[in-house]
């Protein structure tokens, strides 16, 4: 799945591997993801992978209010990456993307690219990565109004502690993005704990530092950015589901099964 963050991650992979995901988000809005990655001797690691939005049903009424029925929206992207070797120690990749939009009848399209970067800056304890994200443009705009693709920058830092069975990693996104305050980029960061206290199980605790700035505004949002999880893998496939909270609003469910 590192496809839909840095395509560099790609280039881990030596098993051809394919995954399935499913997010039920709030409301009745639904998304999911199909993604799959195998490596090409003396070539690279080359993958692919769809992620949709359906966003529900909504009521359609006229000028004067009366009833026309309803009307859908959603999205879709499709990527397709290739992962190579630099270096021992530091891979690259590149994705191209196809995003597709709709509302009702109408409907919007854009290309981009992705670019990353992956370092193992100390074998078996610390691995850096960078990726530029959406970087593109939309070629056919909802009816005249013409947007920017969500340009992301992301830096992310995994730490493995010696003698124990757990991964830190540290994420910072959209460091691009201009803020009031030096600080103020640095307000996307994510924070992640895996814990594998066996063989083939593992717990998962994560927080969402923007998300939780965000539902500042609610009185109860104590859990707002925090995720919880675990999951279970064998040689032959993993099940990992994570719950994710949005304060009073609600929560995201995610569950993912990977072959």
């Amino acid at each position: 799945n590192a496809i839909f963050y840095n395509p560099a991650g790609l280039g881990t992979l030596t098993l051809r591997r394919a995954s399935f995901g499913f997010f039920k988000h709030l409301l009745d809005v639904n998304a999911g993801y199909a993604s799959f990655g195998t490596e090409i001797p003396n070539l690279g690691v080359v993958g692919a992978g769809v992620v949709y939005v359906n966003y529900g049903e909504f009521k359609r009424t006229g000028e004067e209010g009366e009833d026309l029925g309803t009307f859908g929206a959603g999205e879709l992207s499709f990527t397709a990456g290739y992962a190579g070797l630099l270096q021992p120690g530091l891979n690259y990749g590149v994705n191209a993307k196809f995003i597709y939009s709709s509302i009702a009848e109408a409907h919007s399209a854009a290309a981009a690219l992705d670019l990353g970067m992956q370092y193992v800056a100390i074998p078996d304890r610390i691995t850096i990565g960078i990726s530029l994200l959406n970087l593109g443009t939309q070629f056919d705009p909802y009816v005249n109004t013409r947007e920017n693709l969500p340009l992301d920058l992301r830096l992310g830092v995994a730490i493995y502690p010696e003698h124990l069975p757990a991964a830190l990693l540290l994420s910072l996104d959209k460091i691009n993005e201009g803020q009031d305050s030096f600080g103020g980029r640095f307000r996307a960061f994510s924070v992640g704990l895996d814990l594998a206290p066996g063989p083939n199980v593992h717990l998962r605790l994560g927080y969402n530092n923007a998300r939780r700035q965000d539902f500042k505004v609610f009185s109860s949002s104590a859990l707002a950015g925090i995720s919880i999880g675990g999951g279970i893998n064998t040689d032959v496939y993993s099940v990992d589901y994570a719950y994710s909270s949005y304060g009073q609003i609600g929560a995201v469910h995610r569950i993912s099964i990977t072959f």
